[in-house]
């Protein structure tokens, strides 16, 4: 599993004094004002920064860091994507899971058929969609609901799914 977790991406400035609009890949937008710090990947890099306030615009978290206390400062960030420590995530209900420790994990029909892995994940509002893609990149959409997703197994890296009729 992966140590690090893809929280956001900073979208754009906000204001004159360095604040930074971010666009949250979070399900609880309001879990920033539990964090002192994060890390902007730049270049394959984590920078650690101090979070001096956290507060929401339309959806969207504004973020003030220290050190950052100018839009030309802040403007350097923008396009980048902040992550924080997986022991700073907050605990999941049983049955969900983190979207970055789901994708890569092997796809099998209920008769033990691989059918590819998972290539992405995207929320339709309704529920999750799997993106599952073969060896010859051809891919599979499925739904993330009880019916298809019957087991997942992070330590053997699977995933079992019924296919129900129309889904291939």
């Amino acid at each position: 599993m992966l140590q690090y977790l893809e929280i956001g991406q900073i979208v754009n400035t906000f204001g004159i004094k360095g604040e930074l609009k971010i666009n949250p890949f979070t399900d609880d937008i309001n879990r920033f004002d539990e964090l002192k710090s994060i890390f902007v990947v730049k270049n394959k890099e984590l920078i650690p920064y101090e979070i001096e306030t956290v507060r929401y615009h339309k959806n969207m978290v504004i973020l003030k860091l220290k050190g950052i206390n100018s839009m030309n400062e802040a403007e350097k960030l923008k396009g980048l994507y902040i992550k924080i420590d997986r022991k700073y995530a907050k605990k999941l209900p049983k049955g969900t899971y983190f979207i970055a420790d789901l994708i890569g994990l092997e796809v099998y029909d209920e008769n033990s058929n691989l059918l590819g892995s998972i290539d992405d994940i995207y929320n339709t509002g309704a529920n999750d969609i799997y993106v599952v893609k073969n060896n010859l990149g051809k891919q599979i959409l499925l739904p993330g609901i009880p019916q298809v997703i019957k087991k997942v197994d992070l330590e053997n890296k699977k995933i079992v799914v019924h296919l129900l009729n129309g889904l291939i």
